[in-house]
């Protein structure tokens, strides 16, 4: 029985606007904290009934699939009691020993989940195997044909794929990681809960007791949900690059401000779910006053901390323009640098005068992606320009970008 997703659309709609206040606001912390309380406090009272009335079918009609479904529907509450306690202590603000705050403990509590998962899945797959070999060794009965169980099993289903839509619709619309998770965690059930009724089906049929077949089988959906959880949540807590679109917004938004020639080394930190620590350098006219400069600067941050969740430090980076040997010197390395990856770029390009020859500093930023290395480049960029030049030295400083 499936419900039509208009109607679970509505549903969540209502919800909303029942418990969580201006709901429409996205961007808000905290309504984004009692989107996550509710949809913990939803899960873990449909789940605990579930498991009261497959745990309740499984003892009476000595269905192996049928009780183990209903644990795992009760591990799912200590699940979402665990995500409900996460995101309360993730919207604890910072303190002394925790200087960028708690966002990041919706990470762990990802993590928790999923070893949660895992641990069903390997206890299910243990009563599944034990089943099987009672087939074999031809100890097995069929399994008992109850109208009560399929109603439970199909009942389960139904709600289950409710709380899949319900949690993939917020954690869409808020960008909400942890109900990613807690979605993935529901459909899987839907799977798992499915293989148990083929099982129930198939024995009244055919009289073969399919029970620990579908266990196993059952065992291998939950694992692969709960290794996937498991590692999305490892690649947040170990660090991972910001997203290209967010990276190239930040750009844009910064560029915006008259004075600002350029912008580079621009790096952003995700210490949790829409909370982020950037720094970047911009490059502004050396001949400007530095006052009205680093006035601009100010500006910038201020934009940044009053209207996104970007935690934004600027240096400001002089540069020299409108040296005709400077930019002489300029457009070849760039020549040079584009022949080697169209990717690469170069910043911080100064020029140091001295009585035998020239030093041209500058820095490369190469892309992760790319065949060459350090050493290549450097020596490719020495041997370019001495071919060009006399008496004319790079020396060029690499890093690495995302593209």
């Amino acid at each position: 029985m499936l419900l039509p997703c208009c109607k679970i659309t509505s549903m969540t709609s209502l919800l909303l606007k029942i418990f969580v206040k201006n709901y429409k606001d996205v961007e808000s912390a905290a309504v984004r904290d009692k989107v996550g309380k509710l949809s913990g406090a939803v899960c873990i009272v449909l789940n605990t009934l579930l498991a009261a009335a497959k745990i309740a079918v499984g003892i009476l009609f000595g269905l192996v699939s049928v009780f183990a479904d209903g644990i795992n529907n009760l591990t799912d509450c200590g699940s979402n009691a665990v995500s409900l306690v996460s995101i309360k202590l993730a919207a604890r603000p910072a303190d002394k020993e925790h200087p960028y705050g708690h966002r990041r403990a919706e990470y762990v509590a990802g993590m928790i989940v999923a070893f949660i998962v895992l641990v069903v899945a390997f206890e299910l797959a243990s009563e599944g195997v034990t089943k099987i070999i009672d087939v074999f060794k031809g100890s097995a009965e069929p399994l008992k044909w109850e109208i009560w169980t399929v109603i439970a099993l199909s009942v389960s289903i139904s709600v289950k794929l409710w709380m899949f839509f319900f949690n993939r619709i917020l954690a869409k619309r808020y960008s909400f990681d942890l109900l990613k998770a807690t979605a993935t965690d529901s459909i899987s059930d839907v799977c798992s809960t499915s293989a148990v009724l083929v099982s129930v089906i198939v024995s009244h049929f055919t009289g073969f007791n399919a029970d620990g077949f579908m266990a196993v089988l059952v065992s291998v959906v939950i694992a692969v949900g709960g290794i996937k959880i498991l590692k999305d949540t490892f690649k947040h807590l170990l660090g991972e690059g910001a997203d290209e679109t967010l990276t190239k917004e930040v750009a844009i938004r910064i560029k915006k401000f008259d004075g600002v020639l350029g912008v580079h080394d621009l790096n952003i930190h995700n210490y949790g779910p829409n909370s982020y620590y950037a720094s970047v350098h911009v490059e502004v006219d050396a001949n400007a006053p530095l006052l009205e400069s680093h006035d601009m600067i100010d500006q910038i941050e201020k934009d940044f901390a009053e209207n996104t969740n970007i935690n934004l430090v600027i240096h400001l980076d002089p540069i020299v323009i409108g040296d005709p040997e400077l930019d002489k010197y300029k457009e070849d390395i760039v020549k040079i640098v584009k022949e080697m990856d169209d990717n690469f770029d170069i910043h911080d390009f100064r020029m140091v005068k001295g009585p035998t020859h020239v030093n041209l500093i500058f820095d490369v930023a190469i892309s992760y992606e790319t065949k060459l290395s350090e050493n290549d480049v450097c020596e490719r960029l020495k041997s370019e320009v001495a071919s060009l030049y006399d008496n004319v030295y790079v020396v060029p400083t690499i890093e690495r970008q995302i593209k």
